[in-house]
């Protein structure tokens, strides 16, 4: 089983900055492409970013490039999501994802528990 554990929501003013942590203790991530999905309520989970093992390949759903960077640390078994210049269309619950396709934006099987991003003056 693999564990997977956001940290790093809660509330930002519009135009601000946050950043999201997703940490895990399983060896497979070090091999694995890492992403961020977002969900509202109502609606589908949405691709945000991904990050290839070796970090040297990243990619961004159009709605966030530019502003949002993701980072993995492969010695601390960690991804991170830097979120800059939000606006209250970034407000969702964030996950985690485990095996995502790099290109295609699919989920991979492996999620977190999700952590709430709210952007509100």
């Amino acid at each position: 089983q693999v564990n997977l554990i956001e940290s790093g929501g809660g509330l930002v003013q519009p135009g601000g900055s946050l950043r999201l942590s997703c940490a895990t203790s399983h060896r497979a991530f070090t091999t694995s492409t890492m992403g961020w999905f977002r969900q509202v309520p109502g609606k589908e989970r949405e691709f945000v970013a991904a990050i290839s093992w070796s970090g040297r390949n990243t990619t961004y759903a159009s709605s966030v490039k530019g502003r949002f960077t993701i980072f993995r640390d492969n010695d601390n078994y960690r991804v991170d999501l830097q979120m800059d210049r939000v606006t209250p269309e970034d407000t969702a619950v964030y996950y985690c994802n485990g095996g995502t396709k790099m290109y295609s934006g699919q989920p991979g099987d492996f999620w977190g528990q999700g952590t709430q991003v709210t952007v509100s003056s």
